[in-house]
């Protein structure tokens, strides 16, 4: 299918550059996944929408302080680099790193960097926050304008303590502003207990520990699953043919319990419904063997796409995506392209809010 074929309009003011005031204080489209017209309603009454025996899955992953910002050394020329991922730490000790320290306890980062035309291996910088500082050393150019970033304190104290106390969330490239301490918190699901994402699974972000303690007394249940959401999430479709785009791998981990609710779930007939995109990729990844789902735990790079067989997803909570985006075309496979389009639609001529802090939709 052609890229161009999930696109829309969507005016820049419907772009939510901060969360509502109250945590679960957004709205909900209810979009009926095969016919029907659609339903508007507050989140906050979601479980009018949901009954007895389904079983939400939320992914638990949290996100951490990823942005470090700081200067070139020497020279102090501004750099930014966002972490990725870890790497394995080469055997050998850093030589004469300069700050008092044989590269012991120092930590190899997969990142982004800018600018990037000046950070060649073996440039040093200083990342630094409120007094706190963190060492790195430009190991090597990787994929993509990646680099190796090995990272280090001068008192050999633990580097990711650092990066929580140096970081900055890293906010979405279409939030036009400078992360606040807030974020820290907003831009966090209530139940978040994984560190490793850069990127909250933002359907989740809706849900408060009251409304949760609601869908439980109902007879609604919840699972957790763990994908990490990595930098993939904001990478567009550059081919014209939807077939041809890659996902990034991310990982992800659905522990013994999770499996076993999962399988009794679709054993029973009962309606599993993913809380974000994120879990629907979790999901449709694992092996199913005579019905029954184990725990697992690895790497996925599925890329849901019109034609594909949803066999574990019955619905789906969600927010609003980018056009012609990887995230717009999974939602599209579940509900039909034409569907969620028109829902797309009447999103924005009822105003609501897009993508990350915006509001978000239903569809059974």
């Amino acid at each position: 299918m052609d890229v161009a074929a999930f696109g829309f309009d969507l005016p820049d003011e419907l772009i939510a550059q901060d969360p509502p005031e109250t945590r679960g204080d957004s709205r909900l489209m209810v979009v009926p996944r095969h016919s029907g017209a659609v339903a508007h309603t507050q989140f906050a009454r979601l479980a009018e929408h949901l009954r007895p025996g389904d079983l939400l899955v939320l992914n638990n992953t949290r996100v951490f302080p990823a942005r470090l910002l700081g200067k070139r050394l020497p020279g102090g020329g501004s750099v930014e680099c966002l972490l990725l991922q870890k790497l394995p730490t080469p055997n050998s000790a850093t030589p004469n790193l300069g700050v008092g320290t044989s590269g012991v306890g120092s930590v190899v980062w997969e990142a982004l960097v800018h600018p990037g035309q000046r950070l060649r291996e073996g440039t040093r910088i200083i990342l630094e926050r409120d007094g706190k500082e963190l060492f790195g050393e430009v190991l090597a150019r990787r994929f993509f304008g990646r680099r190796s970033v090995r990272l280090w304190t001068e008192d050999r104290s633990d580097v990711d303590a650092a990066i929580e106390r140096i970081g900055h969330i890293p906010l979405p490239p279409y939030i036009k502003r400078d992360d606040r301490p807030s974020d820290r918190e907003r831009y966090q699901t209530v139940y978040a207990r994984e560190p490793g994402s850069i990127a909250a699974p933002t359907a989740g972000l809706h849900f408060t520990p009251e409304l949760i303690d609601e869908l439980s007394a109902r007879g609604i249940e919840h699972v957790d699953v763990t994908l990490h959401v990595g930098y993939g999430t904001f990478k567009p479709i550059r081919v014209e043919q939807i077939e041809e785009h890659v996902v990034d791998a991310e990982r992800y981990t659905v522990d013994a319990d999770a499996a076993a609710a999962l399988t009794q779930a679709r054993a029973e007939k009962r309606r599993i419904i993913a809380v974000g995109t994120t879990t629907v990729r979790v999901l449709e990844s694992l092996p199913i063997d005579e019905g029954r789902i184990g725990p697992a735990a690895g790497e996925t790079e599925l890329f849901i796409r019109p034609g594909h067989e949803f066999r574990v997803v019955n619905g789906l909570i969600t927010n609003f995506h980018l056009p012609q985006s990887s995230l717009l075309v999974l939602v599209a496979a579940f509900a039909g392209r034409e569907r969620i389009l028109e829902a797309y639609r009447e999103a924005v001529a009822q105003r609501y809010r897009f993508y990350s802090y915006g509001d978000a939709m239903l569809i059974l």
